[in-house]
């Protein structure tokens, strides 16, 4: 073999994975299905295990997926078979499961998987009775966790642990758990509390389903002054949503930076199963990669659209004043 060229060993083969063809990604039956489709996204409305299912089917993979699921009783988005909702929080989990197992065959051997979870406690008091602006818009009448609960997990002032509960169960149903990243929020919702520390910061897990996947740490490494590229750390700082968006919990497209640009090789796909306002995918669609979403809602699948129209608008016109 000659000098330079690298052996084909399982960690070599994973930095070129085999790309996706377009004639895939842009299947008649895809498109037929699709909310929304230009050249490089895709959007489809549904629910999402059916809407997995269906990929799965077509034949389709990415190689990356970022995502940020329902946070356990946060947010009543309006829809009978929304996520997020469920009576004890061990539903909620043994749900979010089963959706990452049916990403599973759509996920590339060599792909990601990225999941932003939050957490909440469980509190026993019955419906919401604060006049502050910030937590009303997060509580809704009877949460789950009003309730009265178990007396064991679901017990008042109980911190539920939700995101390392998920990484702990995608574990055990063969997950490899690469990184909990810790996201620094800078500028966090207050916490009207007496006896605890305020919460700044969420959990962004990267999963993988085998030892060996693509990663591009030039991407988002850190330069150091010797000229040695490191990873990045496992702690971002990076701001909530602006609130420009109509999505109730859209999050900072600074949060999937890493993520995307580390794992997407060129001309990639990347997957957003719970899209929401579509930050992935206009990040996704900024950088050059092609991108799918879903969402259960009809209407947030629509501000998507609108995103990712604007987003195409503003790079082609960067694109032509260079």
């Amino acid at each position: 073999m000659h000098e330079g060229v690298l052996k084909p060993t399982p960690a070599n083969k994973a930095l070129h994975p085999v790309t996706t063809p377009e004639s895939i990604f842009r299947s008649e039956q895809i498109l037929q299905q699709a909310f929304y489709s230009d050249p490089t996204s895709i959007i489809l409305q549904g629910d999402v295990k059916e809407r997995l299912r269906f990929l799965a089917e077509q034949g389709l993979q990415v190689d990356t997926i970022v995502t940020s699921p329902p946070y356990y009783g946060q947010r009543d988005y309006g829809h009978d078979d929304q996520i997020g909702l469920e009576e004890h929080p061990q539903k909620f989990i043994d749900e979010l499961v089963e959706v990452f197992e049916l990403c599973k065959p759509v996920l590339k051997d060599t792909g990601s998987l990225w999941i932003n979870l939050g957490d909440t406690y469980w509190s026993g008091k019955g419906a919401h009775k604060s006049g502050e602006s910030k937590q009303g818009a997060r509580r809704f009448g009877i949460r789950p966790q009003d309730r009265p609960g178990d007396g064991l997990w679901t017990r008042p002032k109980q911190l539920l642990l939700m995101p390392h509960r998920l990484a702990i169960a995608l574990q055990d149903a063969g997950w490899l758990v690469r990184n909990d990243n810790i996201w620094i929020k800078p500028n966090p919702i207050p916490d009207q509390v007496r006896d605890r520390s305020s919460v700044s910061h969420e959990h962004v897990f990267h999963l993988t389903k085998n030892r060996w996947y693509y990663y591009n740490r030039h991407l988002v490494g850190r330069t150091m002054e010797s000229g040695k590229m490191l990873p990045p750390l496992d702690t971002w700082m990076a701001p909530t949503s602006n609130g420009g968006s109509e999505h109730k919990a859209s999050f900072s497209e600074e949060l999937v930076r890493i993520p995307v640009l580390a794992t997407t090789p060129d001309n990639g796909i990347v997957l957003d199963p719970f899209n929401g306002s579509g930050t992935t995918m206009a990040f996704a669609k900024k950088y050059g990669y092609r991108s799918l979403g879903i969402d259960i809602s009809s209407h947030y699948c629509e501000i998507a659209e609108r995103r990712l129209t604007e987003t195409a608008a503003q790079t082609d016109v960067k694109e032509h004043s260079k």
